[in-house]
């Protein structure tokens, strides 16, 4: 990565998370940040979020990117990996703006009333958050119609969350 894009990396984060801040709350069908209690996706075996995904080069690279075993943040005893200092940076100031909307389950499948585990490679940045979803097809039907299924999914989560077991 060349210094003037490092130098952007953090501007461009603060400036997300100031959007959002600002503006989070504000649109109806805002989509639910992550709260410190829901469940997150976790592979069982490793401990990692997003299957070791940076969930941050989401949003700075627009496509997913493995992070590093030697940049890793651990909260709520969930490993999240970056592929970079600064996403790592961005990530521990602001984990609400990073972690997977739903705690990445499938908001298609939440609007439904169950839970299914979102993969990494089947992804959409929508209204500023990031979504998983199990399938291309659920993707799909997420796309077009992201604000209805958001707010169905919003309105649901809260019972579906409960049934996830932790």
């Amino acid at each position: 990565m060349t210094a003037p894009r490092q130098q952007r990396k953090p501007l461009a984060a603060l400036g997300l998370a100031l959007a959002l801040a600002i503006f989070g709350g504000v649109f109806p069908g805002a989509a639910p940040s992550a709260g410190v209690n829901d469940p997150i996706v976790v592979d069982a075996h490793t401990g990692l979020a997003l299957g070791g995904f940076d969930p941050v080069a989401y949003f700075t690279d627009a496509m997913p990117r493995f992070g590093r075993p030697d940049l890793e943040v651990r909260m709520d005893g969930t490993v999240w990996r970056f592929q970079n200092e600064g996403n790592r940076a961005a990530f521990a100031d602001h984990p609400e703006v990073y972690t997977p909307c739903f705690g990445g389950y499938d908001p298609v499948a939440i609007a439904r009333g169950v839970s299914v585990p979102g993969h990494p490679l089947f992804w959409s940045v929508t209204g500023e958050r990031l979504y998983l979803f199990y399938s291309a097809e659920a993707r799909a039907a997420f796309l077009a119609d992201p604000g209805r299924i958001i707010e169905r999914a919003t309105r649901r989560w809260p019972e579906v969350a409960r049934t996830i077991a932790r």
